[in-house]
């Protein structure tokens, strides 16, 4: 029986290693708990089916100023030393996601589901699409019409011309089917930080936020409860306080 139950958690604004260490406890729990169903139905022969349900997590924070690098990202791409990080008061972390090099930091929604993707569908693309979709939506409810850059992941504004910038960068890990890591959506984001990095590996577009877009700060709290709303329709999730 697939589980829809999600509890969401706001964590506010977090060090990212404390972060990362949650998140971690997290999937390993509910990896482990994976296994050990498997392990009795095993014991208990094909007839049996162990009725115990594996949880899923939807955490949202924000960070201060950090930098992290992905399995498949380059060191290179980011282009500070270790003095300029110190003077920026910028942490940065090579990790266990995929995809290249990103930034948070403060006036971004950073988003880590931890679902066990066998309560909702096993597709990682899919899985990806469908976490776009939610920011795709989320922007829609501000008058913003933004999309997707094809052979990238990701949310974009004007992907099919020169002025092609991201608004939302994607980088997950799945195990066993479980997710860790997830989404960096910029609402009220310092942008400059951009600038001392190649954004996900890419050298020639722009990075965006919502209030450049808008041309005014947004309320990234009602953002929040925006984009929470479409990932729990999306993924017709129960959503748990």
């Amino acid at each position: 029986m697939k589980n829809k139950q999600v509890f969401f958690q706001d964590w506010g604004l977090i060090d990212y290693k404390e972060a990362w260490d949650k998140q971690e406890r997290l999937f390993a729990d509910t990896v482990n708990l994976k296994i050990q169903i498997r392990n009795r139905e095993v014991a208990a022969g094909v007839e049996e089916e162990d009725d115990t349900q594996t949880p899923n997590y939807l955490v949202f924070c924000e960070h201060p100023h950090v930098y992290t690098l992905g399995k498949s990202g380059k060191p290179e791409h980011l282009l500070l030393d270790e003095q300029a990080l110190k003077e920026k008061q910028a942490a940065y972390y090579s990790i266990n996601r995929g995809g290249d090099i990103t930034y948070h930091g403060p006036g971004q929604i950073v988003s880590y589901p931890i679902l066990d993707l066998d309560n909702f569908f096993t597709d990682i693309h899919l899985y990806l699409r469908t976490l776009e979709e939610a920011v795709i939506l989320t922007l829609a409810d501000y008058g913003l019409k933004a999309g997707r850059y094809p052979g990238y992941t990701g949310v974009w504004f004007d992907a099919d011309n020169e002025n092609a910038r991201k608004i939302c960068a994607l980088g997950v890990r799945c195990s066993r089917w479980v997710t860790m890591h997830g989404l960096a959506f910029n609402v009220n984001t310092n942008l400059a930080y951009f600038k001392n990095i190649v954004p996900c590996g890419i050298d020639d577009k722009d990075v965006t936020s919502m209030q450049r877009e808008l041309g005014h700060e947004v309320d990234i709290n009602e953002v929040k409860r925006i984009l929470k709303h479409h990932i729990s329709v999306l993924f017709n999730m129960e959503m748990m306080l």
